[in-house]
């Protein structure tokens, strides 16, 4: 395997992880799913089509990950605490983990294919056409759907300060 391509394949396992992590999967178990990727990826190199590696190698954790969850019947959620930097004032950084707070629980409230597909396009800055690829659908599919997500979180959102 040549330099090139264990960079590509380090930085593509550096942001599944991460995006898991986001999906609820704990730091331990994206990294167990990470590194059977790697595996099953190392196995079947030479049968993926190179364009289309990375889809493949998302496809490959989501499915570990979703059998993982099949397997426990439960949904964990790691959320990470913040340390404050030497020019941060508490009370923003306290502001700021209750905003964070109050989408994580509008993103828990959203259908599964809509969390998914928020976080892939806005955290991880895929391409309409990445997020087609990888989930298995059309683009103009993705498109429809991200609207969609994005209106539900929207509704879901302005809800929780109407109840107020």
């Amino acid at each position: 395997m040549d330099e090139q391509m264990l960079r590509l394949l380090q930085d593509r396992m550096k942001h599944i992880q991460r995006y898991l992590i986001r999906l609820g999967a704990s730091r331990a178990d994206a990294e167990d799913i990470v590194q059977d990727t790697v595996y099953k990826g190392l196995l079947y190199l030479d049968s993926i089509v190179p364009d289309k590696l990375t889809a493949w190698l998302y496809r490959v954790a989501l499915n570990r990950y979703f059998d993982m969850l099949r397997k426990r019947k439960k949904i964990m959620y790691l959320v990470e605490d913040d340390i404050l930097g030497p020019s941060e004032i508490p009370e923003d950084v306290l502001l700021q983990k209750e905003q964070r707070e109050e989408i994580e629980l509008v993103m828990e409230s959203l259908t599964p294919i809509f969390k998914q597909l928020l976080i892939l396009k806005y955290e991880l800055d895929f391409s309409y056409r990445e997020i087609a690829e990888l989930i298995g659908i059309r683009e103009e599919m993705v498109k429809t759907y991200l609207y969609r997500a994005r209106k539900q979180f929207q509704r879901n959102y302005g809800g929780r300060y109407n109840e107020r």
